[in-house]
């Protein structure tokens, strides 16, 4: 449990470090925005903004608190078919999010005009970081994975079936045994799962944290209202359903409650704390800037790679190859809807977020 501990430990050291990213995006050099007459109205923006900070904090609270504040209901309780349905919405609604949201804003920022041609025009770095973090998050996830069954492994059997069926002679002692060693195996599997479970909601944290850094800034440092209007409402939703489908995460691997409200308090504080940041830095802060551009689109790029990943193989994978689903074809249909309810009420955030 010490090493689980030392791992929350280096999670919240690298989440840290991702909140303070927005100082290193402040920069002076100016690239000239195409629209140069947009609505300036400090004012009424700044009402916005605090506003989307009192939104978004509830949102995203909200989100990751249901699946526990549910947890009793016995129809939401995780072996039921209602709970795989509510999953696989929030699954897709995150794996939009890095599809449609994250990805194309990494790639329009990467290819700025703002940009030199070379290198950033001549090689596509935003698909290139999102497939080396998506890798690198299944290599994380199998190699912390894998040390922890090692130790688990290691570990001596109990042996006293044996010895009791050889001391005693009896063939009674021996079933016992066999029961015994048995049991040990069920809890060593159930412990490997239970790592595992930690690790996923640890690094899809991760992966939202640092957009939520990002979409934080960026709508604190915006001074349009006419921009800043609509995704405050696009903000919270999307917000609410990540948050949801990582607290459908963290249900599972059965944190301390110290640990959970550590995780739900800094997710829900990411996107608000970022705004805030970037209302700090929105004279001096302009996202158009080479530095600005080169940070978040990278940054972009690697948080996609993570989401997309994580949705699709911790998330849908685990629910569609269950034994649950896979003998239940009416199951199957409904969570193949709600994933693309999921997918398609995310795209038309998207949609709406540009209007």
């Amino acid at each position: 449990m010490r090493k689980i501990h030392s791992f929350s430990c280096k999670f919240l050291t690298i989440s840290c470090f991702v909140l303070l990213l927005p100082i290193l995006v402040y920069s002076k050099c100016v690239c000239e925005a195409e629209d140069q007459e947009r609505e300036q109205n400090s004012a009424l923006a700044l009402k916005f903004k605090l506003v989307a900070i009192a939104s978004i904090l509830v949102a995203t609270a909200t989100g990751v608190c249901l699946p526990f504040l549910v947890k009793n209901i016995r129809v939401l309780q995780p072996d039921k078919g209602t709970f795989s349905l509510i999953k696989t919405f929030a699954a897709g609604v995150i794996l939009a999010t890095g599809f449609i949201h994250i990805l194309p804003d990494a790639y329009e920022r990467l290819t700025s005009p703002c940009l030199s041609e070379n290198p950033w025009h001549h090689f596509p770095f935003a698909s290139f970081v999102a497939m080396v973090a998506a890798i690198l998050t299944l290599m994380m996830e199998s190699f912390a994975t894998g040390y922890h069954k090692r130790n688990e492994l290691s570990k001596a059997q109990p042996v006293n079936g044996d010895e009791e069926s050889e001391e005693h002679g009896g063939h009674g002692h021996g079933r016992g045994g066999h029961g015994h060693g048995s049991a040990f195996v069920l809890d060593r599997t159930k412990s490997s799962d239970l790592i595992r479970h930690r690790i996923v909601s640890q690094v899809l944290e991760l992966g939202i944290v640092v957009h939520s850094v990002i979409i934080g800034l960026s709508l604190g440092a915006s001074e349009n209202p006419r921009t800043i209007k609509p995704l405050v409402a696009a903000i919270s939703f999307h917000q609410f359903f990540e948050g949801m489908g990582l607290g459908g995460c963290i249900l599972p691997a059965k944190f301390k409650h110290r640990a959970v409200a550590i995780m739900v308090l800094f997710i829900s504080l990411t996107a608000p704390i970022g705004i805030a940041v970037g209302i700090g830095l929105s004279n001096a802060y302009n996202e158009n800037s080479p530095t600005a551009l080169i940070v978040q689109g990278l940054l972009n790029s690697a948080s996609a790679g993570i989401l997309i990943y994580m949705a699709l193989v911790d998330l849908l994978a685990d629910v569609f190859m269950s034994p649950q689903m896979l003998s239940n074809i009416r199951l199957q249909l409904a969570t193949a809807f709600t994933l693309l309810l999921g997918v398609c009420c995310m795209s038309l955030m998207a949609k709406w977020g540009d209007h």
